[in-house]
């Protein structure tokens, strides 16, 4: 029997009609084998970080359970992110679906395809406050406590949606 594990997967966009395209990423990821989501965040924008010439972007995040290894779901990721027309024309550039495995259990892996935890997740208030607000007691592997690196990012701008 395959081992279900807990991850948490980063949803943003800021083209094509953001909002639509995450809330389909959420339903990709439901759709997925051997994965149920269990919660999903707020949605929220956010100015976009890097390449700033750009509109602002739509972020979430969700907790699934999966059974899919690592690098299995990090294809499948990627899988979804083509299907809804992502182009990787420029790192940090506009996209319709951007889909990042953020944590995957308490795992700390790097290889060719996946980094677990996201090399960037404790920089970053478009995921860092989503991901507190679905697991607020969460210790990120190799970083601390959630709240903590939240506290790190209270300068980045970013508003939480209404429902």
């Amino acid at each position: 029997m395959t081992k279900v594990v807990r991850a948490y997967v980063a949803l943003g966009s800021n083209l094509a009609d953001p909002m639509v395209q995450v809330r389909a990423g959420i339903d990709a990821l439901a759709a997925l084998p051997e994965t149920t989501v269990v919660r999903n965040s707020s949605l929220y924008r956010t100015a976009p970080v890097g390449v700033t010439a750009q509109p602002d972007f739509i972020n979430a995040v969700s907790a699934i359970d999966t059974s899919l290894t690592p690098e299995r779901l990090m294809q499948a990721l990627l899988a979804t992110e083509q299907a809804h027309g992502r182009v990787r024309s420029m790192p940090g550039g506009p996209r319709t679906l951007d889909l990042d495995l953020l944590l995957y259990a308490d795992l700390q892996l790097q290889s060719t395809l996946v980094t677990v935890p996201h090399p960037r997740l404790h920089e970053r208030a478009f995921v860092l406050y989503p991901l507190a607000e679905i697991a607020p007691n969460l210790q990120v592997p190799g970083r601390g406590d959630i709240a903590e690196l939240v506290r790190r990012c209270a300068d980045q701008t970013i508003e939480r949606l209404p429902a």
